[in-house]
């Protein structure tokens, strides 16, 4: 099997989350490989910063301020894709959010918000993309930033809505890789699950409790640029090859 992205250079790739983590940090891989880039984030300021600094590589990266709890918001930013810039080849679902409410007294709004953020933004920005493709008639690739936790839960409170976030991205990759075989399509469609990774989502977050943060610190890590191996890995298998799941876990982790 041939490893190459030479396929993607000069193609269209929106990333959703590109303001930071692994978000940021794929966006700006993908720049480097030539790759047009629609960096989608709340926090637009940043991917404009990261354009400039990125502004001599082969690609393009552009900043689309965009929240993925509003579907507007998604709408807006794959018609300013189309509009600007062309079809879409790539799309990676990189926006999430992590909140330890347990299920026994957390507050609906913060359940809400994960399953608006790490599922229904997924799902919206999936089928645009995929609309995008089929109209070009483009063998694309679709990639989801899982996690470990969408295959197994650790004993530890705490993680009820947003290992079920994941576990609904499992399920969401299995089931849509089953009706693009349905509909003929060669599309590809992948998950990619990290186990602990140093993101400001996790060891750097500034909303989560104390005690949350200091049992994340002790556990070992990968980092964002280790995700991004992966991803890039995933994108340069050939047309016939798909890998369906990847699970990314650092030496020593416990569960």
């Amino acid at each position: 099997m041939v490893l190459s992205m030479e396929r993607w250079i000069g193609k269209i790739a929106v990333v959703t989350g590109a303001s930071s983590g692994i978000g940021a940090a794929i966006a700006g891989r993908l720049v480097k490989e030539g790759v047009k880039v629609a960096g989608l984030g709340r926090r637009v300021e940043r991917i404009e910063e990261n354009a400039k600094k990125l502004s001599e590589e082969k690609g393009e990266l552009h900043a689309i301020k965009t929240d993925v709890t509003k579907e507007e918001d998604i709408l807006n930013a794959f018609k300013w894709v189309a509009d600007n810039l062309g079809p879409v080849s790539i799309l990676i679902n990189s926006a999430g959010i992590y909140r330890d409410p347990p299920l026994m007294s957390g507050k609906t709004e913060e359940w809400k918000a994960v399953i608006d953020t790490n599922v229904m933004g997924l799902c919206i920005a999936t089928r645009e993309a995929i609309k995008s493709m089929q109209a070009n008639k483009i063998d694309g690739h679709i990639l989801h930033i899982n996690s470990y936790l969408g295959h197994k839960i650790p004993a530890s409170p705490g993680l009820s809505i947003y290992a079920t976030s994941k576990s609904a991205v499992t399920t969401l990759t299995e089931t849509m890789r089953h009706e693009l075989i349905a509909a003929g399509s060669k599309i590809k469609i992948s998950s990619v699950s990290p186990g602990m990774v140093e993101t400001e989502m996790t060891v750097f977050s500034k909303i989560l409790s104390e005690e949350r943060l200091n049992l994340l610190k002790q556990l070992a890590s990968i980092k964002d640029e280790d995700v991004v191996d992966a991803l890039i890995y995933n994108l340069s298998t050939p047309p016939h090859v798909q890998v369906h799941e990847m699970i990314i876990k650092p030496v020593g982790e416990m569960y």
